[in-house]
């Protein structure tokens, strides 16, 4: 079965394929540094850091380009109520970035360009739209005239005269139309300021993304993603721009856009004070377990946050963690070699076809983490199998469940880490279980519980099962 995604442009999944065969193309809208990263944010990277890690399955060489805007009204009002550099600033809260991604197993990308190093490629490109006629000054500022770029809406699905009509913007009487952007802003006293033909000043918004996705990847690259609240005005300016500037078109060949985290169904976000960043989350969780509940629910749909479906998200994966575990240790006894029952074999292929199919629908995590837990299912109903120790190729069908277990968990980003208890502390649970067996034999129960209770108390507990006592973390 194809990969196949749905594009935002057309607004229906399409058969994905590469503008060039084994390499992908990837640009994502990073974040403006002036505050520690929200959760919205972190679903954002984790969603595309799964895109990316499937894609890398899949045979394909990514180059995935993500930004950071590094000069903005937000970081230049943050550093003077501060009363420190914007530089500084925005270099803080970069460092506090990769710190929280690190911490969520975000692969990182190919290269991370900042507005503040390409001034000279966003100068070019503002002058040439202007000498193209698609761009006009009105002192020192510099706006892109939306009515001489016809396609204008198609990202976003919107009617330019629609739009104009109800326009939610700024009225500034310099302006030729109230939906016209900016692409070159003049300098206010005591901001950061370069020069430029229409005098000293900064990059708007928009012109940042267009002039480094186009310095690093070139017009018509494969993948462009971000959030949904970015489509409009944001991606539909980049559009305008972009291709307006290049002649080219398409700018992306796809486009990518992931839900919203909510909050009683409202978005989170800074401008509605709703929003917990990921390190306060991360005081509270376990990283990894905030991944799972991010790619617990497909990528294009609204994510309610709440403490509860957290709590979910953490046993559900203390489950799988304890399926992992069970199976490496049941490994580590199992005599090797022989050949397994070939229907339980085909389960095993069945599941791990239903993650591929799950995974190929537009990356549909969801239904991917369903097939893991399928996996988990059939991994615990063989190991409570009375005589799993005789039965033929027992070995090779609890490593093929491991390895699948490991392929899935890799792929989404989970399981990262093994909890279970290795090396030295296995060989050593071996020997604490040997004594209190023979406790028991010696019928000095006493002993053997005041044993078991305080390995309970530690976090390990022991099950006594027919054919042996076992153990796992709790």
């Amino acid at each position: 079965m194809p990969l196949r995604l749905y594009n935002t442009m057309n607004g229906r999944k399409e058969e994905f394929v590469p503008a060039r065969p084994g390499c992908v193309s990837m640009y994502v809208c990073g974040v403006t540094p002036y505050d520690y990263s929200h959760l919205g944010h972190a679903r954002a990277y984790v969603t595309f850091d799964v895109v990316k890690r499937y894609l890398q399955h899949l045979g394909y060489e990514v180059y995935h380009v993500q930004n950071f805007t590094d000069v903005d009204d937000k970081i230049i009002n943050r550093a003077a109520q501060e009363g420190i550099d914007p530089v500084a600033l925005a270099q803080r809260y970069i460092d506090a970035y990769f710190e929280d991604m690190d911490a969520l197993g975000i692969i990182r990308a190919s290269v991370y360009p900042r507005v503040t190093e390409h001034i000279e490629a966003v100068v070019e490109m503002v002058a040439v739209l202007q000498q193209k006629e698609y761009a006009y000054e009105v002192d020192g500022d510099v706006y892109f005239d939306v009515a001489r770029f016809a396609p204008y809406g198609s990202l976003s699905g919107r009617d330019l005269e629609e739009m104009r009509s109800g326009a939610r913007v700024e009225i500034d009487e310099r302006k030729c139309s109230p939906l016209d952007f900016a692409l070159w802003k003049r300098a206010k006293e005591g901001e950061p300021a370069w020069q430029s033909p229409w005098g000293p000043g900064r990059p708007g918004w928009h012109i940042e993304c267009s002039a480094m996705s186009l310095k690093y990847l070139g017009c018509g690259f494969d993948i462009h993603g971000g959030g949904q609240d970015l489509i409009f005005p944001h991606h539909e300016n980049e559009i305008a721009q972009s291709e307006a500037y290049s002649g080219c078109s398409p700018f992306s060949r796809y486009w990518m856009h992931n839900g919203f985290v909510t909050i009683d169904k409202e978005k989170m976000s800074k401008s509605l004070g709703n929003f917990f960043t990921v390190r306060q989350i991360l005081e509270r969780y376990e990283a990894e377990v905030v991944r799972y509940y991010l790619v617990s629910v497909h990528y294009r749909s609204p994510i309610d946050f709440s403490d509860e479906r957290l709590e979910e998200a953490k046993r559900a994966l203390e489950r799988l963690r304890q399926t992992r575990d069970s199976l490496t240790r049941a490994l580590a006894r199992l005599p090797q070699g022989g050949s397994p029952d070939a229907a339980r074999l085909e389960r095993v292929t069945a599941l791990q076809a239903d993650f591929d199919a799950a995974m190929d629908d537009d990356f549909n995590t969801a239904g991917a983490l369903a097939a893991l837990h399928g996996l988990a299912g059939e991994a615990n109903r063989l190991l409570a199998e009375a005589g799993l120790a005789e039965m033929p190729g027992a070995a090779t069908l609890l490593q093929s469940l491991l390895d699948g277990m490991h392929h899935m968990g890799d792929l989404l980003g989970i399981l990262r880490e093994e909890t279970g208890l290795t090396g030295m502390t296995e060989e050593l649970m071996d020997l604490l279980i040997e004594v209190r067996r023979e406790l028991r034999t010696r019928k000095l129960w006493d002993l053997s519980d005041l044993l078991r209770d305080r390995l309970q108390g530690i976090g390990i507990a022991l099950e006594d099962r027919t054919e042996g006592t076992t153990w796992r973390k709790v």
